[in-house]
């Protein structure tokens, strides 16, 4: 009998896991699995349980927002690849943006279904200095709104809590001075925002971050966003990276396997909706086909 180990945060979202639990577990029986649940109890939780536990599993379920499952992976990959088990996802979060690029259900019976059911696809995970992620890392303007909002407004407003922090954050808009090397240039300048991804949707937000976005061709899609001098600077920034999606001198765009970013001073970094840490010099690279994960067969 195939085994699957269900890591759940009760506290995702607005906890309305807690309501489809019973329906969950129904779906993992019913397809033939021995079902084990871990509940979270505190930040940490998931990546402890899938090092110490994933092993003894085929499946590792994962059941909350994506930080929980930056969670989860952190703790698969730090196993040996032949132990490492296949990743499922029911997305409970508030904002979903990795389920959403791998097309899971928002229901979350039938995201359970997918993660029974589906088929492993091989995905490039990230790697951040000592930590892996899944689809983003970033610093600079609104990448700390994921985390820095309140649990009790997420709870209460969903999304539309993150609008309102992010909406706070305008008047507070700071460049951070960076000499960036990626694909033998390098980069240096006055940053408002560096993204780096591996997703269609980054913070709720499609079709800005680049083309032809592949979660498996070995190449991650690179953002940085340069402060204008003046308003007209100002216009042509925010025309060419949220409407015309054009070339513009305030804009790099890239892909590349590997980039690094230095600092004179720490920057705070997001990893997958999180505080990723402080840091002066950060190194990120693509580990390719590093995690097999369960999505609907096509």
């Amino acid at each position: 009998m195939r085994r699957v180990l269900v890591i759940i945060n009760p506290n995702a979202g607005k906890e309305q896991i807690k309501g489809k639990l019973t329906d969950i577990l129904d779906v993992f029986t019913k397809a033939g699995y021995w079902t084990e649940v871990y509940v979270t109890q505190r930040p940490g939780d998931a990546t402890t349980i899938a090092r110490t536990e994933g092993a003894r599993f085929d499946r590792v379920v994962c059941c909350g927002g994506d930080g929980t499952l930056d969670e989860t992976l952190n703790g698969l990959m730090q196993l040996p690849t032949e132990k490492r088990p296949e990743l499922g996802y029911i997305s409970a979060g508030t904002t979903n943006d990795f389920a959403h690029s791998l097309a899971l259900p928002a229901d979350m019976r039938e995201a359970a279904a997918v993660a029974a059911h589906g088929k492993p696809f091989a995905i490039d995970v990230g790697k951040m200095n000592d930590t892996y992620f899944s689809y983003t890392v970033g610093f600079g303007a609104f990448t700390d709104v994921s985390y820095a909002t309140r649990q009790d407004l997420k709870k209460v407003l969903g999304h539309q809590a993150y609008i309102m922090e992010g909406a706070r954050e305008i008047t507070n808009l700071r460049a951070h001075h960076m000499v960036v090397e990626a694909n033998g240039k390098t980069y240096e300048g006055d940053y408002l925002l560096g993204m780096i991804s591996n997703s269609l949707r980054v913070a709720g937000i499609t079709g800005v971050w680049g083309d032809d976005i592949d979660m498996d061709d070995g190449l991650f899609e690179v953002n940085l966003l340069r402060q204008p001098g003046d308003l007209v600077g100002w216009g042509d920034l925010i025309t060419a990276f949220f409407v015309t999606h054009e070339e513009s001198e305030h804009i790099t765009r890239l892909k590349t396997d590997h980039i690094t970013f230095h600092s004179e001073e720490p920057i705070n970094w997001v990893q997958d909706g999180e505080f990723g840490g402080s840091m002066t010099d950060v190194s990120i690279e693509v580990l390719p086909h590093a995690l097999r994960i369960i999505r609907a067969e096509k």
